[in-house]
């Protein structure tokens, strides 16, 4: 409980890259770059980011969210922590949800297994780690990750599932609030595009 239930942590997605225009899962293993239109959209989160007084700034340590902080003004105020790396797809790396059905016809990321990768609950173990991090100072904070892992760590956030995670579509390039209400955790904004932004 934090002494001031005015107390915000931002989700900053990075901004769009080849494999999350194509549907291809990028998760920890891969370390793809922001497509043009990724570094575009990037940009258009400085004029808000840079300006919000942030105690505590994280980033995931792949390049697309470091690219990601550094176009928003902020990469040389992050410190790079490895609990904020996109969920590891283990065999699934780099391929699609359609591929992945040809031999699991009803498979999901939230309710199927990803041979030789992490689960959603070792993904939540993660993201209780960051929370815990964010809620050891007072002020702000910061976190520039990746869409499964986000929404995972929102379900954690909300005491809930990791699998609740689909609840929450989350878009490239967008900006997600939480905090609280009196002293309930909640969501104060959502999947937010900074006008002039590209879906």
């Amino acid at each position: 409980m934090p002494t001031s239930t005015k107390k915000q942590i931002w989700l900053l997605r990075h901004a769009q890259t080849e494999w999350s225009e194509n549907g291809r899962h990028t998760g920890s293993r891969s370390d793809i770059p922001l497509t043009e239109e990724g570094e575009r959209n990037a940009r258009l989160m400085e004029p808000v980011v840079s300006k919000h007084p942030f105690e505590l700034l994280l980033t995931s340590p792949l390049q697309r969210a470091r690219r990601t902080a550094e176009l928003a003004g902020v990469l040389d105020q992050t410190t790079e922590d490895r609990n904020l790396l996109e969920w590891d797809y283990g065999d699934y790396e780099g391929i699609t949800t359609a591929e992945i059905r040809k031999t699991v016809p009803d498979w999901t990321i939230w309710t199927r297994p990803c041979p030789n990768g992490e689960t959603g609950e070792d993904v939540a173990a993660r993201a209780r780690r960051v929370i815990d991090r964010a809620m050891s100072v007072e002020g702000d904070v910061a976190l520039f990750s990746h869409g499964h892992y986000l929404r995972v760590l929102t379900a954690t956030w909300l005491e809930l599932s990791p699998h609740h995670g689909a609840d929450f579509a989350l878009g490239t390039g967008t900006i997600c609030v939480l905090g609280f209400e009196h002293e309930y955790r909640t969501i104060h904004r959502w999947n937010e595009r900074i006008a002039g932004a590209q879906p």
